[in-house]
């Protein structure tokens, strides 16, 4: 249990329509106290949507939200207490750093004592001290940002909702303000539902993913998990699986599915169920190297785009099929250089082709927060 006092956040089958479109379809989680989840999709996923719905700014067109035996999908947002921390900050640009965190407290009818030292508790836990006294436009994005979040804390909220927090600030600011979080949600005990369109941001602060598609969720696991075994097509795309390449099966064995095309062979996880007829291998560019020509998976393929990196080179290669190739190597190559790449079996992830974003049949997996089976419906996970 967190500090928030509940054992869990139940969202039974919630449903949110706009007119004929279903912006999210019957959603299964249950969030534990103390528990970081991460809600991640592209822009129009129905990430923000179930946030929403969450926070109470939208009525569910189905389902419930239950915080431990209550229902609280009926209950006005003030009366909910979440923090809430918006994309845009939604300061008070008339108020100091002092008053905006305090603002909510005030509205809350905190005695002033008790006000006074929550609010200087905060400030000092998110390193804005010496700029209290300061008006929002002084202040520089990651410091807004903290008051954002000091704001949404200050309340001791038993649940803190985040919107894109991130995605105005830098490269820079975003690393740093990623361990900032991290650092308040664990040294607080919080329990946080965080939205984002990063992967990178996700794997790096959750305990659990959420991956939606069209309103529907994809997979839910750990980083870990959904990092390393998507379980569609559209996840591994998204997860950072760039290469997508359609050959022929040419045979299967056990939980193995050897993938052929001209000259090239690939043998990966069948992860689809895959028997014949055409398949999709997923590999990420970095577990994609040059080989030997005498290699077990080997594809021949011409360079094209150059870049450097430092110690290695991103490639940008084509296939003989005209299929692209994106892999990173140590060799020092050119555009027009032919070469042999190829990924370990256990790298690559073999999937059926049908449907473009799925690679079959979309399964939703482990709602809970354990790895336990969800329950799937005939139209979820595409």
């Amino acid at each position: 249990m967190g500090a928030s006092g509940f054992e869990a956040l139940r969202l039974d089958r919630i449903t949110r329509r706009f007119g004929d479109q279903v912006a999210l379809r019957e959603l299964d989680l249950t969030i534990r106290g103390g528990e970081f989840v991460a809600l991640l999709g592209p822009s129009g996923c129905g990430k923000s949507t179930a946030l929403n719905c969450l926070a109470g700014l939208l009525p569910l067109s189905g389902g419930s939200i239950w915080l431990d035996e209550r229902r609280i999908d009926t209950v006005p947002p003030e009366r909910r207490g979440f923090g809430m921390v918006f994309q845009n900050y939604a300061l008070f640009p008339h108020l100091s750093v002092r008053a905006n965190i305090a603002f909510g407290l005030a509205m809350h009818r905190v005695p002033k004592a008790e006000a006074k030292r929550r609010v200087e508790d905060v400030i000092r836990l998110v390193q804005l001290t010496e700029h209290a006294h300061k008006h929002p436009a002084q202040l520089s994005g990651g410091q807004q940002q903290r008051v954002a979040i000091a704001r949404a804390i200050v309340l001791e909220p038993p649940l803190v909702l985040m919107d894109e927090p991130l995605s105005n600030l830098d490269a820079k600011l975003r690393l740093e303000m990623r361990t900032e979080i991290r650092r308040l949600h664990q040294r607080l005990d919080l329990t946080t539902v965080y939205v984002t369109h990063d992967q990178e941001e996700a794997l790096s602060m959750a305990d659990r993913l959420v991956v939606l598609r069209d309103g529907e969720v994809q997979q839910v696991g750990t980083p870990e998990e959904v990092y390393a075994e998507p379980v569609n097509r559209y996840v591994a795309g998204f997860m950072g699986y760039r290469n997508m390449l359609a050959f022929g099966v040419e045979s299967c064995a056990g939980g193995e599915v050897t993938l052929a095309a001209g000259s090239a062979r690939l043998t990966g996880v069948n992860r689809d169920g895959v028997r014949g007829g055409t398949a999709v291998a997923a590999i990420r560019p970095e577990d994609v190297g040059v080989v030997e020509a005498d290699a077990a998976n080997r594809v021949p393929v011409t360079v094209e785009v150059v870049e450097y990196h430092g110690r290695e080179q991103a490639v940008q290669a084509r296939l003989q099929g005209g299929e692209e190739l994106h892999f990173r190597t140590t060799r020092r190559l050119a555009p027009g250089d032919q070469v042999d790449v190829g990924a370990p079996p256990e790298r690559v992830l073999v999937f059926g082709t049908d449907d473009a974003g799925t690679g079959g049949e979309g399964r939703a997996v482990a709602p809970d927060a354990r790895t336990t089976p969800a329950r799937v419906d005939s139209g979820a996970g595409a």
